[in-house]
């Protein structure tokens, strides 16, 4: 079986991904870039280790873009057994589905998510062209399927799959006992007695401001620590106003440096404005955290609810602050929410991302 993926940049987690599904089929990979521009070292550090990968050269467009012409020659009617494109919105994107279109090419799309709008107006409209036509599309929630159809795709042509970060042995089989979590707390030089974590860039949508004035409200014993990137000048004089001296900021951690965090935890919190998926819940859950999140957070409507967490409002300090007291002080209901993220958590995996897409694929061979 032939495949070829066309992706914007090679992500470690999709390097992941097709390194697992190489293991199945031929697999080659398109990317429009070498790596994201705003991204950790960590993005240019990958193996193509079971599929053929190919970083072509273009002009970029933005950090995770470019305009690359010479993805015509990859496209031949026949030589592959499945086409699928993950790049719908970019410039390459574009030209590679409307040129399938034009040669009659069949090809699927796939998103990891997406928030559809109205559907209204010229941009919203030359999305419908684009989206349109394709043999099938590969969505990973109902937020997802709205957003396909809401730009014109057949609902009875989407197909589900598990996105994620993890490989099985990611997950583990039980929380982290509470000696276990005082002794790597020490380590990590952390003397709350609760521990809140959340991961990401100091960007507006991720909405630590938010955070922040939440901190301002919780008792001092309660850490939040924010890890992943350098606090800009805002988010460090915003701490000060808000006296929130139980805001601690980390910067960029290692995958190892950081597991330890996530099993030093109580809770994780990511009070994002929007994210398309939010890969680091799924990693919070694989360490047995209960999750806060908002309902601009397709990860979270997809995994989390009352019985592992919470969903709130996006920008409001005082509904995420009301969301942490209700969790954090209770250790019966912190131990329960985290063993419901473990259960659930269980089936988003590499191993089944891989075996979904070959499930369907065969499907679509035999039919």
């Amino acid at each position: 079986m032939k495949v070829l993926y066309m992706v914007n940049v090679p992500a470690p987690y999709m390097v992941n991904y097709f390194n697992e599904l190489g293991k199945y089929c031929d697999l080659t990979v398109i990317f429009e870039k070498a790596t994201s521009t705003e991204r950790d070292k960590s993005w240019s550090e990958y193996n193509f280790t079971n599929f053929r990968g190919i970083i072509l050269k273009g002009l970029s467009t933005a950090v995770d873009m470019a305009f690359c012409p010479q993805i015509i020659r990859y496209l031949k009617k026949d030589k592959y057994d499945f086409i699928i494109s993950s790049t719908m919105t970019t410039p390459t994107g574009i030209l590679a589905i409307e040129y399938m279109k034009l040669r009659g090419i069949p090809y699927y799309l796939e998103s990891e998510g997406g928030f559809a709008k109205d559907g209204k107006g010229i941009k919203e409209n030359i999305k419908k062209i684009i989206m349109r036509g394709a043999q099938g599309y590969f969505s990973t929630t109902a937020t997802g399927d709205e957003y396909f159809i809401t730009y014109g795709a057949d609902k009875n042509k989407i197909y589900k799959y598990p996105f994620t970060s993890l490989y099985d042995k990611d997950i583990l089989m039980e929380p982290v006992d509470q000696r276990e979590k005082i002794d790597l707390r020490r380590r990590l030089g952390i003397e709350e007695e609760r521990v809140i974590i959340t991961v990401g860039r100091f960007i507006y949508l991720k909405g630590f401001d938010v955070l922040i004035k939440s901190a301002a409200k919780l008792d001092k014993n309660i850490g939040i620590y924010i890890i992943g990137g350098e606090p800009t000048e805002e988010y460090i004089k915003l701490k000060k106003e808000c006296l929130a001296e139980n805001i601690h900021f980390e910067g960029f951690k290692s995958k190892y440096e950081l597991l330890n965090y996530y099993k030093a935890a109580d809770l994780f919190v990511l009070p994002t404005r929007e994210d398309t998926w939010g890969l680091v819940i799924n990693e919070a859950m694989a360490c047995g955290l209960p999750i806060i999140t908002t309902n601009r957070c397709i990860a979270g409507l997809e995994l989390v609810d009352s019985e592992n967490g919470c969903i709130i409002p996006t920008d409001s300090s005082q509904d995420l602050t009301d969301a942490i007291k209700k969790i954090i002080a209770d250790k019966q209901k912190i131990d329960y929410m985290g063993r419901k993220s473990l259960e659930r958590i269980k089936w988003y995996t590499f191993q089944n991302m891989a075996q979904i897409h070959l499930k369907y694929f065969r499907n679509f061979l035999e039919n």
